[in-house]
C-alpha cells in the first residue's frame, strides 16, 4: 500500500462518500467509483471498493430495513443474477472505456425517458416502470453494471424513482437490493483475483472514513423534502452519466 498523499485523499474521500450515498444521498456512488479508479488501476479499484461497499450497505440495512419494497426487488433479483453472469464472462474482455460510456448513454437515456413520464401521464409511477420487460431491462443492465465497474448506483436510482417510492422506501429498497447483490458478487469477484488480502487490508483503514459518512447519511436524509430529494438525485445521476461518456 505505498500510496502517495494525493492517492490516500482520494481513496479516504471515496470510502467517505460510499458510507454517504448508501444511508442517505444516493447517486454519489459513481465519485466514489471516480475517486477509487482515479488513485488505482481500474480493476485493482473495482476489487478494493467491492467489500467496502458491502460494509456501507449493512448501514443502510440496519437504519432503513424496515421501509424496503420487497415485490419490486423480487422483481429485479433474477435478471440482475443474469447481468451479473454477463458481465462476470466479460469482465476483461472489453474495455473500460467501452463500458462506461455504454452505461453513460443508457442513464441518460433512462433520465430523459423519467422527464418524459413526468410531464405526458398523470401518475408518476404508472404503466412502463412496472412492465416485466423494463424490469428485465433494468435488472439485466445493473447486474452487468454492478459486475464490471461497480456502477449500478445510477440506474438503480432512475428505476427506484420512476416507480415512484418515497424517499425512506427508495433508501431502504436500494440498501437491501445493494448489499445481496455486492455479497453475490464477491466469490465472482475473488475469483477474478479483484480482492485479494492486500485490498481487504486497505479496506480495513478506509473503514475509518466510510464509518462517518454512512452515520452522517440519515442525519441528511431528515432534512430534504420529497421534491428535493428527486431533484437532487436526478441531477447527481446527470453529472454521473456526463462523467461515464467523457
Amino acid at each position: 500500500m505505498n500510496f502517495t498523499v494525493w492517492q490516500w485523499t482520494f481513496l479516504a474521500l471515496g470510502a467517505f462518500l460510499t458510507g454517504l450515498t448508501k444511508t442517505g444521498m444516493p447517486g454519489l456512488g459513481v465519485l466514489s467509483v471516480a475517486f477509487f479508479a482515479n488513485a488505482m488501476p481500474a480493476r485493482e479499484s473495482t476489487g478494493a471498493l467491492l467489500p467496502l461497499l458491502i460494509g456501507a450497505d449493512i448501514f443502510g440495512v440496519f437504519f432503513f430495513r424496515k421501509h424496503a419494497s420487497w415485490p419490486h426487488l423480487w422483481k429485479l433479483f433474477p435478471w440482475v443474477l443474469l447481468g451479473i453472469l454477463a458481465g462476470y464472462f466479460t469482465l476483461g474482455k472489453i474495455s473500460d472505456v467501452l463500458v462506461q460510456r455504454l452505461i453513460g448513454g443508457i442513464l441518460l437515456g433512462m433520465v430523459g425517458l423519467h422527464y418524459w413520464r413526468r410531464k405526458h401521464t398523470d401518475d408518476p409511477a404508472s404503466a412502463l416502470p412496472h412492465t416485466h420487460w423494463f424490469t428485465a431491462l433494468v435488472g439485466i443492465f445493473a447486474g452487468f453494471a454492478t459486475m464490471v465497474a461497480n456502477s449500478a448506483g445510477p440506474v438503480m436510482t432512475i428505476y427506484l424513482l420512476a416507480i415512484g417510492l418515497p424517499k425512506l422506501a427508495f433508501i431502504g429498497t436500494g440498501a437491501w437490493f445493494f448489499m445481496l447483490v455486492n455479497a453475490v458478487k464477491v466469490p465472482f469477484s475473488i475469483n477474478l483475483g479483484l480482492i485479494t488480502p492486500q485490498s481487504l487490508l486497505l479496506d480495513a483503514w478506509l473503514l475509518l472514513p466510510m464509518i462517518p459518512g454512512a452515520l452522517l447519511g440519515p442525519v441528511l436524509l431528515k432534512h430534504i423534502n420529497q421534491k428535493k430529494f428527486e431533484t437532487l438525485v436526478l441531477i447527481l445521476a446527470v453529472l454521473a452519466s456526463i462523467r461515464l461518456l467523457f
